[in-house]
């Protein structure tokens, strides 16, 4: 199973379109919007299961995904790590089949099958030959509901996630991190819990917590189905209605509401010293609105800044600070848009050869600074735009992907026309609208920093 921590270190699943990028293409060459996929189905079984049904019949190859809208900062208090621990449970003992019997049946077939879970969902996908679909939805509809929870398996599967916590988290100076930026970052959404749970409260974690969790949110109406490679709207439609429209419609949720995240007010800082860390490295994030949370189309043009400020080789940070100046190693930003409540973006860097941390962070915030004040260019937004549109038509190249476009979407609030109309949304930003976004969130009186350094050595 794959834990899925933060969508920044997992760009093949990012939260928006615009991680799907790919190599050089000359601008002029792009058409100013990206291909609708006119096939694109999207309707609902009578239990309430949303069905998206994305076809691409130049291989003989599906990918099948369920999406529950359940994730992390969707966990009880006191009760971290649920969420994860329960995708782990998925793949136990049914009343109609044996634990390992699901992934057998796949690995007969050349088929592959994993998991992952987010902040706002969790989901399961296969990824196997046409004619073995109907098997999958079968073996889905079954664990959505006829999940064995024995204390004993809950029990073992408890040390594994304990075990994966150690080597994921306490192993990684990164992950450390990372984790105590999340918690000062955010000071009220439950976005400041890891997903993975905190160490005290994985180890209480008991049979009647996962069965709580499972009857609450494991419910076809509470699931999204996703289809997409050589398939076809009724083929699809008939196989869901024989495996998951057989399961009774659970009851209705209240809506995601959630803790609402405060107006931050100060700058603050932290800081962690580890033996393992060679290179001193930082970051700086911001709370600013997702896609869903967004109320005046900022998020597009957040996008848009994250692409020009440090989405790649051709971006401000890396131009000024990695070729130009020759000081980073590494420098970037990213924006994770595809969350259910507000979000981080966040600028980073690490120095190269006898250059200071001090002096890259400076040069970084500069450039952040400068875009808040002076805005951008024509020229340099036009070719954003281009990069993130060409993102999607390159994601359309590849099944997996828009599986996992559309998924997260609906996942967290979106609909099919969100992602349909994305690129030419992307297309009608302009500058004052990216600079005002710039200008608004980007403050350096309210924002976190990480450090992440060498330990001292110890004088003699």
């Amino acid at each position: 199973m794959n834990l899925q921590v933060d969508w920044l270190r997992l760009p093949a699943l990012a939260a928006s379109v615009a991680f799907f990028l790919a190599g050089p293409v000359l601008a002029d060459s792009l058409p100013q919007t990206a291909p609708r996929s006119t096939e694109v189905a999207d309707f609902r079984l009578d239990n309430g299961m949303e069905v998206v049904v994305i076809p691409d019949r130049r291989a003989p190859i599906v990918t099948h995904m369920v999406w529950y809208k359940a994730g992390s900062a969707d966990e009880p208090p006191g009760k971290s790590g649920i969420a994860h621990f329960f995708e782990h449970l998925m793949f136990k003992g049914t009343t109609n089949h044996k634990a390992g019997e699901f992934d057998a049946a796949i690995a007969a077939i050349g088929g592959s099958n994993n998991a992952f879970t987010s902040y706002d969902y969790t989901a399961f996908y296969e990824t196997v030959t046409p004619e073995a679909l109907g098997e999958m939805m079968g073996y889905e509809a079954d664990r959505m509901r006829n999940l064995i929870l024995s204390d004993e398996v809950v029990a073992t599967e408890r040390d594994v996630i304990l075990e994966e916590r150690r080597s994921r988290i306490d192993n990684s100076p990164d992950a450390l991190l990372d984790e105590e930026v999340n918690a000062t970052l955010y000071q009220n959404q439950p976005y400041r819990i890891p997903v993975i749970g905190w160490k005290q409260e994985i180890e209480q974690l008991n049979r009647t917590d996962a069965k709580a969790f499972y009857d609450h949110y494991y419910t076809p109406n509470n699931a999204v189905l996703v289809v997409a490679g050589d398939v076809d709207a009724q083929t699809v439609k008939q196989l869901a209605e024989q495996t998951y429209g057989k399961l009774a419609r659970g009851p209705d949720l209240p809506p995601r509401i959630r803790p609402v995240e405060p107006e931050q007010k100060a700058a603050r800082t932290v800081t962690l010293r580890d033996p393992r860390v060679s290179v001193p490295s930082f970051s700086t994030q911001w709370v600013v609105p997702s896609y869903h949370s967004q109320k005046n189309g900022e998020a597009e043009a957040l996008d848009l800044l994250a692409e020009i400020l440090g989405g790649g080789s051709r971006s401000r940070l890396y131009q000024q600070l990695v070729v130009k100046k020759g000081i980073a190693a590494s420098a970037g930003a990213s924006f994770q848009g595809t969350m259910l409540d507000d979000t981080s973006f966040v600028v980073y860097g690490a120095p190269r050869g006898d250059a200071k941390l001090e002096d890259v962070e400076a040069a970084v915030n500069a450039e952040v600074t400068r875009i808040a004040t002076d805005g951008v260019t024509a020229d340099e937004l036009e070719k954003a735009k281009d990069r993130l549109v060409r993102s999607m038509i390159f994601a359309r190249d590849r099944q997996a992907a828009m599986a996992n476009i559309y998924g997260a979407t609906l996942a967290t609030g979106g609909t099919v026309a969100d992602v349909e109309e994305w690129p030419e949304r992307i297309r009608r930003v302009s500058a004052d609208q990216v600079k005002a976004a710039a200008a608004r969130y980007f403050g350096m009186d309210h924002a976190t920093t990480g450090y992440l350094l060498p330990q001292p050595r110890a004088e003699n």
